[in-house]
């Protein structure tokens, strides 16, 4: 799938990429340096902040890089950010009221996933999409969704097999999540269905992010439709 607008992508996260890629979306990633800035103490309007951060430090850079190379002119030919849409995204993770920030090494990594083994858990993800149109004004879309999630408390090893033996039963291809069902008096999971990440309804982040770069949810749905049959 084509669009007549240069798209960048804001993010190094390789999820990130493949969403993108999974639809067929031309794009590039350009990953700023600075450093990005909040001021709430909202995590919903934390994330929207950060992902608006994000994606203005990307535009920035590449304003700040024409300026460099002494390219710079109010001639819209050479105005770098005409036509172009950058994508920012910042996602954190809140329990018990804190903020938990990203682990130090692996051994705090295992700290902190054992800290919300057995309890629920939220996981905020902003989004913010900066449209230049051909003359280079700009509109702005910044969003954010909130998720709760629940960890049982099992191991790393048993998790990743319980999901690979499901995704291999149904033939699974490409980037997806698997769902169970918990029974808390026997501790036992139960599978229940295989969705797309993240969700998929109207006011899923997938769905809203490709309507914001100009793709309907029709459109969208059938472009997925065809690829399935490709593959």
């Amino acid at each position: 799938m084509q669009t007549k607008k240069r798209i960048i992508l804001g993010s190094a996260s390789p999820r990130r990429r493949e969403l993108l890629e999974q639809i067929g979306i031309s794009f590039e990633v350009r990953v700023s340096d600075k450093e990005e800035v909040y001021h709430s103490l909202i995590p919903e309007e934390i994330v929207k902040e950060l992902a608006l951060s994000k994606a203005e430090n990307v535009a920035d850079d590449l304003r700040e890089k024409q300026e460099q190379v002494k390219q710079i002119s109010f001639d819209k030919k050479n105005n770098v950010l005409l036509d172009t849409i950058v994508i920012g995204a910042d996602t954190i993770v809140v329990s018990d009221g804190s903020i938990l920030g990203k682990p130090k090494d692996e051994a705090d990594a295992v700290r902190m996933i054992r800290s919300l083994q057995g309890r629920s858990h939220k996981v905020y993800t902003g989004v913010a999409i900066l449209d230049y149109d051909d003359e280079g004004k700009r509109k702005s879309v910044v969003h954010a969704v909130e998720t709760e999630v629940f960890v049982n408390p099992m191991s790393d090893e048993e998790i990743r097999e319980y999901a690979a033996k499901v995704f291999k039963a149904v033939d699974g291809h490409g980037l997806s999540r698997v769902d169970f069902f918990l029974d808390k008096d026997t501790n036992q999971i139960y599978f229940n269905e295989i969705n797309t990440i993240p969700g998929f309804t109207k006011i899923s982040m997938y769905p809203q992010l490709m309507n914001d770069l100009g793709i309907g949810y029709s459109e969208l749905l059938d472009r997925l439709i065809a690829l399935a049959f490709e593959r």
